[in-house]
């Protein structure tokens, strides 16, 4: 079989222009080159797993903006906003509050004290974001407030119930947890506002790893953190660790086990390797970089094989759910058609100690190839949508084997069945309530850029300008030009 060769267009990690690059195959790996009239050439890792690559291949589709906002003048990834060239809808929309941390990470990307300026949308400008997020068609149902720090912004508490208030069905901040931590009646009012998860910044089960990425050992404090959540009635804990080879791959079995033994507050474990934002010395590079195939390869290993490679599959390999409950419900939903190598994920039961894939026991291929179809059916008839909703009801025993299903499934069979009807965020819930969600979304930078994915994103920051922006060009491209413009200098250095 020849080994696969694609064109595509990527950004010279120096000058940031767009230049000509190849996505190849070569040892069993995927790899992407690029050459800079100005700057030589440059050459990383795009998927550490041909095969896998190949299988996610699979399930990508083409898909349209749920609105469009700025024209195409210079091209992508300079004309974001989203532009006509755009070919996904907002699935989680992130809004930066601040730019100012109560910490000071050798890792980040989005610092104050680093940039000499601060950032701070007014209250009026982030309703306008938020608003406008909601007229996307369909409109983006979840937002995320980031930074900085978040937690630190004056009337946070007051942000998350305007987003309740303006509609979002689902309300998340990423977090370094020290605000939590300090204060269990925070995530009391965060749950009163309508906070519905906690994306905890969590590297490792050991202080090690926060040495290394965040500059002081923090482990106490995420603990802490949790607890309050718990205590808080906060009980739906994202932990999001920043992966860097040698730093703390060696701990991502470790910390799925300990989201398992945390199940009633921590929902899963979604992991980013890490972006190589700025200069970058190309051994170093090369040695910390990780890619998806990497997380997913260590986690078997670091499981006994109880979570496979097998068990995971792209974003949008979900896409056929979206269509059958749109069909069934008569009404448009979020169109999972981000790029099929931006992101995997997996479901995972815990019983008796043992992890158990949803994929061991449920034919996922043939049940979303089985939707796919029945959302073509009810379309055509009122008979055909409640024919073809009997149907998956009676056919359930084809797409699942209960013999080897866990206890926790066949007790609640019913809300799996119910999921599919309803598709909506409380029959999701009664779900996540027994699984851990295992993910990995690997955000681009300027050395591993392709525009194909960038077209393709479903992660957008909103801006003070009335833009929506893709995440990865966001961070390597827009975001200093869009602090600058809003932003005031800082007089003094800041004490948080």
């Amino acid at each position: 079989m020849n080994e696969m060769k694609m064109k595509t267009k990527s950004l010279c990690p120096q000058c940031l222009k767009v230049i000509d690059a190849e996505v190849y195959e070569s040892d069993g790996k995927i790899l992407i080159k690029k050459r800079c009239e100005e700057h030589g050439e440059f050459d990383d890792t795009y998927w550490s797993d041909a095969e896998l690559y190949h299988k996610f291949a699979r399930w990508q589709y083409e898909g349209k903006a749920g609105i469009t906002l700025t024209k195409t003048d210079k091209g992508c990834p300079f004309d974001c906003g989203l532009c006509p060239e755009h070919k996904s809808s907002t699935m989680l929309a992130i809004i930066d509050l601040t730019n100012r941390c109560n910490q000071h990470c050798p890792t980040c990307f989005a610092n104050a004290a680093v940039a000499g300026y601060l950032y701070e949308p007014t209250m009026k400008q982030l309703e306008e974001m938020m608003k406008l997020l909601r007229s996307e068609v369909p409109p983006c149902p979840a937002v995320q407030f980031a930074g900085g720090e978040p937690t630190i912004r004056e009337g946070f508490v007051d942000i998350v119930k305007m987003a309740h208030k303006i509609g979002f069905a689902h309300v998340q901040v990423a977090t370094n947890g020290i605000a939590l931590a300090n204060s269990e009646q925070f995530c009391r009012d965060l749950v009163e506002a309508g906070l519905h998860t906690v994306y905890l910044q969590f590297d490792g089960v050991t202080d090690e790893p926060y040495k290394v990425l965040r500059g002081i050992p923090a482990l106490k404090t995420k603990l802490k953190a949790i607890e309050n959540c718990r205590k808080g009635g906060l009980r739906s804990v994202m932990l999001v660790p920043t992966l860097m080879k040698g730093v703390n791959d060696h701990q991502i079995g470790d910390m799925v086990k300990f989201a398992a033994k945390n199940l009633d507050v921590v929902r899963g474990v979604n992991a980013q390797p890490i972006s190589f934002e700025g200069r970058v010395d190309e051994s170093e590079r090369k040695e910390r970089r990780l890619t998806i195939p990497d997380f997913i390869k260590r986690l078997e290993e670091q499981t006994d094989g109880e979570i496979p490679r097998e068990s995971f599959y792209p974003v949008p390999f979900v896409l056929p759910f979206s269509y059958f409950v749109e069909a069934w419900k008569g009404i448009p939903l979020l169109e999972f058609t981000v790029h099929p190598h931006c992101g995997a994920a997996t479901y995972v039961f815990v019983e008796n100690g043992k992890f158990i894939p949803i994929t061991e026991f449920i034919d996922v291929e043939g049940l979303m190839e089985f939707l796919m179809e029945g959302a073509v059916e009810i379309k055509k008839s009122r008979i055909g949508r409640l024919k073809t909703m009997a149907k998956l009801i009676l056919s359930g025993e084809k797409f699942i084997d209960r013999e080897k299903a866990p206890d926790v499934f066949n007790e609640n069979f019913t809300t799996f069945t119910d999921m599919l009807k309803e598709g909506n965020r409380d029959s999701l819930a009664k779900f996540h309530r027994k699984t851990i969600f295992i993910g990995v979304m690997h955000f681009q930078d300027a050395f591993n850029f392709d525009l194909e994915r960038v077209k393709r994103c479903g992660i957008h920051y909103a801006t003070p300008d009335g833009r929506i922006i893709p995440f990865c060009s966001y961070n390597a491209i827009h975001r200093p030009s869009v602090e600058k413009a809003f932003s005031t200098p800082l007089r003094k250095p800041h004490s948080e």
